[in-house]
């Protein structure tokens, strides 16, 4: 079955960086877009980035625009977020995600808590 794994949260102090993970498995990764998705406390769930299939084509909210990367290697059925210079408004559990447009499926990983604070 699909399963997307996030890994590479944790603490990180303003203005430093850090890199998440999700790990794919169970359907042809190359062929799906994947978004990185984000829900701060109180907060509804947003779209932080996105990336298509082949990967030449990004996308990002403009709070993130600038500051964070979104990058796949189908290779490894990995997709990444490299956040550089975060800021406190940027702490969230933070999603991978998958669209299957075949059967209209959402597909969500468990999340990885991401704090930014000094």
């Amino acid at each position: 079955q699909v399963q997307l794994v996030e890994s590479g949260g944790g603490l990180v102090q303003p203005g430093g960086s850090l890199r998440l993970s999700c790990a794919a498995s169970g359907f042809t990764f190359s062929s799906y877009p994947m978004r990185w998705y984000r829900q701060a406390p109180g907060k509804e769930r947003e779209l932080v980035a996105r990336i298509s299939s082949a990967g030449g084509i990004t996308n990002y909210a403009d709070s993130v625009k600038g500051r964070f990367t979104i990058s796949r290697d189908n290779a490894k059925n990995t997709v990444y977020l490299q956040m550089n210079s975060p800021k406190p408004e940027d702490t969230a559990v933070y999603y991978c995600h998958a669209y299957d447009f075949i059967s209209s499926t959402d597909y969500w990983g468990q999340g990885t808590q991401v704090t930014v604070a000094s």
